[in-house]
């Protein structure tokens, strides 16, 4: 089942979301960022768990959101590509003072083995409601 989970991760602003949507054009199953999705609710909402309020509590429910993503993809045939995931949620909930990263995923493998990484790219990055850190910060 993981093998066809494919996850996007990498540096802030370095195109995941606009591959994504390519993959999407292509006909391709896509899951959006949970980290994007959770800071337009927050902006909607109360604001406690934007990442910049507390990033403890944006994390926490990064790893919920991401969860819910990898059991609703279960009922996606084929190949399913995701914009961060469970695996970028746990590393800011452990670098966040939150549960280690091995506590949050456990013994399950939830990705196919080979991940995309996109690397730092200066001339698309942008800062804008949802992304208030500069391009050296998303490095």
């Amino acid at each position: 089942m993981a093998d066809r989970f494919i996850l996007l991760t990498g540096c802030s602003g370095g195109g995941k979301s606009i591959l994504l949507k390519a993959l999407g054009a292509l006909g391709f199953a896509t899951v959006p960022e949970p980290g994007r999705r959770i800071v337009a609710n927050e902006v909607a909402g109360d604001g406690k768990a934007l990442p910049w309020v507390d990033m403890k509590a944006f994390a926490l429910r990064a790893v919920e959101m991401a969860k819910s993503d990898l059991k609703e993809a279960q009922r996606v045939e084929g190949p399913i590509f995701f914009d961060r995931g469970l695996i970028d949620a746990a590393v800011a909930l452990e670098h966040s003072g939150g549960q280690s990263v091995r506590e949050t995923l456990g013994e399950n493998r939830a990705y196919a083995k080979r991940v995309f990484v996109v690397p730092p790219w200066k001339e698309i990055f942008v800062e804008d409601a949802e992304r208030r850190h500069d391009f050296e910060t998303a490095v």
